[in-house]
């Protein structure tokens, strides 16, 4: 995972309303959340080619402002980030950030 060049074009976000809704009733996160994530370091970046056979898809693996530790998958329209689904990070994933995060500082 790395962080990809592609984010410094992205100017905001776009939400949609449905997966809004499944993020915060499946995993209660909530929007504000999930943009947070791509503010602070270590942010983990990578290509989701499985799932990519409409659009380009990308997953993360951040963290919050109150270091709730997240796994993203996203798309990008133009250049905003649109968050498709969210929720906190897995144990093997948890291992792999404090990795990069150890690494980071």
């Amino acid at each position: 995972m790395r962080e990809i060049e592609i984010l410094k074009e992205c100017l905001g976000f776009q939400w949609d309303d449905g997966n809004i809704e499944k993020n915060q009733k499946a995993h209660h996160v909530s929007c504000t959340e999930c943009e947070q994530v791509f503010f602070n370091k270590p942010l983990l970046l990578s290509e989701d080619v499985r799932h990519s056979q409409t659009e380009n898809r990308y997953f993360v693996l951040g963290k919050t402002n109150e270091d709730r530790r997240m796994f993203l998958v996203f798309t990008l329209r133009e250049n905003l980030i649109r968050v498709i689904s969210a929720r906190d990070m897995s144990k093997k994933e948890k291992q792999i950030y404090a990795q990069e995060e150890t690494a980071y500082v």
